[in-house]
């Protein structure tokens, strides 16, 4: 018994840190944001109590909230899908033996721990600028320069790009999942004579159909969350065709110093994907 109970004590203290971690930066910060998500404040004086009225305002008057969703719904729906088609197709091209295949597997997951970098969204905006990289190449077969960052439709495709390029952490649990699949049942639908297609389709999907599940939830997640592309290479323009609700709360809350308002906002958002 003595020793069941040191043990259990000596567990407490491994965990302590992240227990610390989870109180101060998760659960507090959780609580704290629905308790300001009923009041008015500003950051300087003391927040004042008005019920429902932040949440009132929300979808009634500020015609940007909703835009904002409605553009955060836009974002997800593209970036999603063709994100998680390019990662599982690069994946399954990945599982296959051939030479030198380990540095490929290194070099298309690359963009996934640079793509979130400060450096790499100033680079993206240097690309499509309107005399960047991309409209030089594009004069040079003769099609006229786009507005890739002053149009609303290129404006969205360009952050969305963006995220798309990222699809590294995607494409390594969906190579993980594919190794994890018996070669006999490849090998059986061979000698039934099934094509590679109809092997794709009826043997490789649905046994990774929980890692497809887990890939989804996890992206929308984070194109939910998205906040540099948006506000270091567009600024939410044109028109605020890329004002995402995540942009948007950070600009309330830091900039016009609505911390309540704002607070309301990620309640609303949180809600939404969940």
């Amino acid at each position: 018994m003595k020793s069941k109970r040191k043990g259990s004590k000596m567990g407490l203290i491994y965990i302590l840190p992240w227990l610390i971690g989870l109180l101060i930066f998760v659960i507090y910060p959780f609580i704290s944001s629905l308790v300001l998500s009923f009041t008015n404040y500003n950051l300087i004086s003391k927040p004042t109590f008005v019920g429902f009225d932040n949440f009132i305002k929300l979808f009634t008057t500020d015609k940007d909230f909703l835009k904002s969703i409605f553009s955060t719904f836009r974002y997800a729906v593209i970036t999603v899908p063709l994100q998680l088609v390019f990662a599982l197709f690069i994946a399954f091209i990945l599982n296959f033996k051939l030479k030198g295949i380990n540095m490929f597997r290194t070099a298309y997951y690359i963009p996934s721990i640079l793509g979130g970098n400060v450096a790499i969204a100033v680079l993206w905006r240097f690309l499509f600028s309107g005399d960047g990289l991309i409209n030089q190449l594009l004069g040079i077969i003769g099609i006229s320069p786009v507005g890739w960052l002053s149009e609303p439709g290129p404006a969205m495709a360009v952050i969305a790009l963006l995220r798309i390029w990222q699809f590294g952490s995607s494409m390594v649990i969906f190579l993980a999942a594919l190794k994890e699949i018996p070669e006999e049942l490849y090998e059986a639908a061979r000698v039934d004579g099934a094509g590679k297609w109809k092997i794709f389709f009826k043997i490789t999907v649905p046994l990774i159909t929980p890692t497809i599940f887990f890939n989804l939830v996890m992206q929308l997640v984070n194109a939910f969350q998205e906040f540099n592309a948006p506000f270091l290479i567009t600024n939410g323009g044109p028109l605020k065709s890329t004002y995402l609700t995540s942009l948007m709360i950070y600009e309330n809350a830091f900039k016009f110093f609505k911390m309540g308002y704002a607070s309301a906002m990620s309640w609303v958002l949180f809600i939404t994907k969940t």
